[in-house]
């Protein structure tokens, strides 16, 4: 029982499919391969990042993103040299671009529809200004209340 407690939160921990012979000597270099790769698409996985997939082809990205690295490209050229081969969907953040437009504009213009649907149902739901009574109506209410005491 004892181990299972202490055995649980390793259990739990995310697991990083980087291999031991990917990994960069210079610290600082391999923080920012780390930093890149957890930001891209495993393009057999789709719904991981090429730092968790054990896939051959995110084996190659993490490496190609390594020797990118070590050539001296920044992080911006390592992204777009991906992007120009790959296309957005290898970044797990698309850019907003003009061809991204409706994947980062689309869930904005529903939460604003929804808003102004709810918006309008309850102004419907609100009740009607009500009038002022006339002479008429307020003396016939005196006589039907006069009445009932």
């Amino acid at each position: 029982m004892a181990l299972a407690l202490v055995a649980s939160p390793v259990a739990v921990a995310p697991a990083f499919a980087v291999q031991p012979d990917e990994v960069l000597a210079d610290p600082a270099l391999e923080a920012r391969a780390r930093a890149l790769s957890a930001g891209l698409r495993c393009m057999v996985c789709q719904n991981q990042s090429i730092d968790d997939s054990d896939a051959p082809l995110a084996k190659d990205l993490r490496v190609l993103v390594r020797q990118r690295l070590t050539a001296g490209d920044s992080d911006a050229g390592v992204l777009d040299y991906l992007v120009s081969r790959y296309g957005q969907f290898v970044l797990l953040r698309p850019r907003f671009e003009w061809q991204t437009l409706a994947l980062w504009g689309t869930p904005v213009a529903l939460l604003a529809l929804g808003a102004g649907f709810a918006l309008v149902k309850a102004r419907r739901r609100q009740r009607p200004d009500v009038a002022a009574l006339s002479g008429e109506e307020e003396q016939a209410l005196e006589r039907v209340l006069g009445s009932g005491r």
